[in-house]
């Protein structure tokens, strides 16, 4: 028989297990915004761009690589920052009234907590978004790490920004989970060697079928700790 959490965790061991998030499209549902400000700030720029662009080509990627898409051509790092800023205002200013946790995501949380199992955070948004939603939220104390895209070399798809937030929890990679939204951040939790857990907050179930998740969900709603741990102990 699979080993369980304990109901009665002692918070100096070791963690059994890690959970890892996506901000963008998982802690929050506002891939729409997202979509709506890249479509605005595309526009402003000359440049035309659909949401089907956006869900292939954007949606999880750093902002280098979205920016090179949307431009054609790679874009200097200081460009960079300013262009960056410029967007992402587009859609804090969307999103800003409409700003909520994923439903069911708090009890989620919530319950991590109370088992002592670490959660962190990795996500492809500048520093100045992870701002706006962990501390508009009051979310940032969930977290034990936070990983933004100024601290890795390399975007998802990449492994990186997954492997660098389990180091940052003090757990092997083997014993992540990852809750994700994007194909190319499930394709990151994947090379990771981590079980992934896929939201259908931006593509449908049935997009989402094929890409190896070990789970699909709608939202947090009704799932706990033990429906996500057995995630690891039966593989």
């Amino acid at each position: 028989m699979a080993d369980t959490p304990s109901e009665h965790v002692n918070p100096w061991a070791a963690p059994s297990w890690a959970a890892l998030f996506d901000m963008d499209g998982v802690l929050i549902a506002n891939t729409d915004f997202h979509i709506n400000a890249w479509l605005r700030f595309a526009q402003q720029h000359g440049f035309s761009l659909t949401k089907d662009q956006y869900v292939e080509n954007i949606n999880g990627r750093v902002s280098a690589d979205a920016m090179a898409y949307v431009f054609g051509q790679p874009i200097s790092a200081g460009e960079l920052i300013t262009l960056t800023e410029e967007k992402e205002a587009i859609y804090r200013e969307l999103y800003r009234p409409h700003l909520q946790p994923t439903p069911g995501l708090m009890a989620f949380l919530n319950e991590l907590k109370e088992q002592h199992i670490p959660a962190a955070v990795g996500t492809s948004a500048p520093e100045s978004n992870v701002r706006f939603t962990l501390d508009g939220l009051s979310l940032r104390p969930c977290f034990k790490a936070i990983v933004d895209a100024s601290m890795i070399q390399h975007g998802k798809p990449d492994p990186e920004i997954y492997l660098t937030a389990a180091r940052m929890t003090g757990v092997e990679p083997t014993r992540c989970i990852v809750f994700e939204d994007a194909l190319s951040g499930i394709e990151a939790g994947l090379r990771a060697g981590m079980a992934v857990v896929a939201l259908a907050t931006t593509h449908t179930r049935e997009e989402l079928a094929d890409t190896g998740a070990a789970l699909i969900i709608d939202d947090f709603t009704g799932l706990t700790v033990q429906n996500v741990y057995q995630l690891i102990t039966r593989s």
